[in-house]
């Protein structure tokens, strides 16, 4: 039997579904591996290091002719859908529940696809195999450091001889592997971080990463199958998001992850709510994809420039500029100060520096 590793062609998709290193232990169980020509690039493993480990390095119309077994990322191409012939298996990150036309193809085609985020993610002998959640984890990390990074100000308590620059204060919603990363990951960089998840349960969990969990009054437990949260009621809905309102506009950074498996994700940060933020704020929102987003009118794999900035995160040039007025400010009064005791300043690159008597710096 013959696996067949494709190369990814999702536009910013650098993942690779199979590394050199995992060679052995297929060709070990009798399996032959061929990998699509440039497969690894993005993810730094050359043609020559699957080629040392065994595999054979071909083009894709040859992959597609010889596999038994497609392997990938994600939903490949429409070529590559059509090329599949009755018999082979296709697997990856299918999402079948977002796209029903799609699977019900496959199945015409007589392809077996194997989609890993349909795994069971609560049944031990599958968590081996549990490829969405090792994903979420990964991405939960990058979520709080691209929100510290889009933030025009610091995660942790800086105390400096200019003044003490207070902690940011990031919410998460939703706890599931992703937002308990991301409250971790934020809790790391110094971070004040608070959590709301409608699964009650969670709470250990959230407090156990040091972080206060925020309990709504207007919403009951919603836990459902899976580990994953049921769909909200219309009533339920609008009576969490006008409680969480309040919450979302006392913090910096707002990192949403909520999500139900094959339907549109809940809405948790209204236009009102957005509205009430400080200028300067910063929202990530994880739970984006083709169905929608936690937050309103976010768009999947976009980011939002506008001064209110949605989905990859909200950075407001008023903001900016009232934080560099600040620094005039701060700066004007280090100059009086020094004047006060016969010590020159002198400024350059925005950076300030003291010539006390006749000794000089530069910058």
């Amino acid at each position: 039997m013959k696996v067949g590793v494709l190369k990814e062609t999702t536009p910013g998709e650098r993942r690779v579904a199979l590394v050199p290193e995992m060679l052995a232990r297929l060709r070990g169980a009798g399996l032959d591996v061929l990998v699509q020509s440039g497969a690894g690039d993005g993810a730094w493993f050359a043609d020559s290091a699957y080629a040392e480990a065994g595999a054979s390095i071909v083009s894709r119309s040859e992959l597609l002719a010889d596999a038994d077994i497609v392997v990938g990322i994600g939903r490949p191409e429409e070529p590559v859908i059509a090329a599949l012939r009755p018999g082979q298996a296709l697997a990856g990150m299918l999402n079948p529940l977002v796209d029903p036309a799609f699977a019900a193809a496959l199945a015409a085609k007589g392809v077996t696809a194997i989609s890993l985020d349909g795994l069971p993610r609560t049944l031990p002998r599958a968590q081996g195999m549990d490829a969405l959640t090792s994903q979420a984890n990964v991405a939960g990390y990058k979520a709080a450091l691209v929100g510290a990074a889009a933030f025009g100000r610091f995660f942790p308590l800086l105390i400096t001889a200019a003044g003490t620059a207070r902690p940011a204060k990031v919410l998460v919603l939703g706890t599931g592997v992703a937002g308990l990363q991301a409250i971790g990951t934020a809790k790391r960089l110094g971070a004040v971080v608070s959590a709301y998840d409608v699964r009650p349960q969670t709470k250990t969990e959230v407090e156990s990463l040091g972080a206060a969990f925020i309990e709504l009054t207007s919403v009951g437990t919603a836990a459902g199958e899976g580990g994953y949260a049921r769909a909200l009621t219309e009533e339920e809905r609008q009576a969490q998001q006008a409680e969480l309102t309040g919450h979302i506009a006392r913090h910096d950074v707002i990192i949403t992850t909520a999500q139900v498996p094959g339907r549109r994700p809940p809405l948790l940060v209204t236009e009102d709510a957005i509205k009430a933020m400080a200028a300067g704020s910063v929202i990530v929102d994880m739970g984006a994809g083709p169905l929608g987003g936690n937050v309103a009118g976010s768009v999947h794999d976009h980011r939002n420039r506008d001064g209110k900035r949605r989905d990859g995160d909200r950075r407001g040039r008023p903001g900016r500029q009232r934080a560099n007025r600040g620094v005039e400010r701060l700066r004007a009064q280090h100059q009086r100060a020094a004047a006060a005791h016969g010590h020159r300043w002198r400024t350059r690159h925005r950076s300030i520096r003291r010539d006390p008597g006749r000794r000089r710096h530069h910058a």
